[in-house]
């Protein structure tokens, strides 16, 4: 395949978890690595405008489309080598991010339990190191397999030489490289990573630092995830989401005293303010201070057809019948509601194809 055909879809809704989004000018397939190279060559050749869609969770594209081609990456792979007590994993970018997880779990491996549920394709999930319960993939990633789109060379990058950090890698922010594949290192012996969260090791009914049978950690936080909304269900309007659309906000430690001393002028002296260390600074839970503006679970957006999740405040959902310019709006007015109340800004999560905040 080195040529883009012409989408047969009504727009890019139907590939997004938002299930928003325009047409786009063209639109084809890559069912594997070779094909999803050339395509992307030909259409840098060609000087046409690239759209890469994995599983559409991270996405946010506007009423009006995207005017170039849209290329579906659908390969896929999985492998396994045994080093020891260390298992080398292997999956192609186009596997389902939470299936290969069950995978892994399946298979006696450790280490990724704490992901699970994630929605969108392993692809993504070094570009913009995905985590939650207190894990990242960049806690046990070796190396990414890529494009690089400046030279046209197949290559690989290491885990220190794609710089991640707190829900960003060198490969955010630009399209300069196409991940084909990663590899991961897990643990041969079918325990979890240990516990580090506080939230879910209350679930297990363990400490923090116990290591779990990998697949019990993965049921409970599934169970977690689903009790917020962030299990895709096409029957659950809390899961017509892109996940979570707000990073947690990172202080400068210079700024924490002020901040906090804003934020306790709002909610009492007394209250307990969620923080957590962070690389240069101090990290505050969104979630938290979306609340604490006033923004309640099930927050409506103008009109109705976008609110804040009924389960989750960090979620903007689309109520079936929304476009992206009132979620959009419905983000507006929360960002701006934190940083009015609190000084502190908030920054979008998902990408944002042809539309901004």
């Amino acid at each position: 395949m080195s040529t883009l055909e012409t989408p047969t879809q009504a727009g890019l809704s139907e590939h997004t978890t938002l299930r928003l989004g325009g047409p786009a000018r063209r639109f084809a397939e890559a069912s594997t690595s070779d094909e999803l190279v050339e395509a992307v060559r030909a259409a840098d050749a060609a000087g046409e405008r690239l759209l890469l869609l994995g599983g559409g969770s991270n996405l946010v594209v506007a009423d009006e489309g995207f005017d170039g081609g849209v290329l579906k990456i659908a390969t896929r792979g999985r492998t396994l080598r045994q080093d020891g007590p260390v298992v080398h994993v292997t999956a192609e970018a186009g596997e389902n991010w939470d299936e290969f997880v069950e995978w892994t779990v399946r298979n006696g491996l450790g280490g990724l339990e704490c992901l699970s549920g994630i929605p969108g394709l392993v692809g993504a999930t070094p570009i913009q190191n995905v985590g939650a319960y207190g894990f990242e993939i960049g806690d046990l990633l070796r190396s990414v397999r890529l494009l690089d789109r400046r030279t046209r060379d197949v290559r690989t990058l290491v885990k220190e030489q794609l710089r991640l950090g707190y829900r960003t890698s060198v490969l955010k922010g630009t399209d300069h490289g196409v991940v084909l594949s990663i590899d991961v290192d897990l643990h041969g012996d079918g325990l979890s990573s240990p516990i580090r969260y506080a939230e879910l090791a209350r679930k297990l009914g363990v400490d923090i630092g116990a290591r779990v049978p990998a697949g019990t950690v993965r049921e409970a936080v599934l169970e977690l995830r689903r009790g917020k909304g962030m299990v895709l269900d096409p029957d659950d309007h809390d899961t017509w989401s892109a996940g979570s659309f707000f990073t947690n906000p990172i202080l400068p430690e210079a700024n924490v005293p002020a901040v906090l001393e804003r934020i306790a002028g709002v909610v009492g002296a007394n209250v307990q303010v969620p923080q957590y260390p962070a690389d240069n600074g101090v990290k505050l839970s969104a979630a938290w201070l979306i609340e604490r503006a006033g923004f309640g679970k099930g927050h409506p957006g103008a009109g109705g057809r976008v609110s804040l999740s009924t389960k989750h405040t960090l979620a903007l959902t689309n109520r079936g019948s929304a476009t992206t310019a009132e979620l959009l709006a419905l983000a507006r007015e929360v960002r701006d509601g934190v940083e009015k109340r609190f000084g502190v800004e908030l920054h979008p999560e998902p990408l944002l194809i042809n539309c901004r905040l």
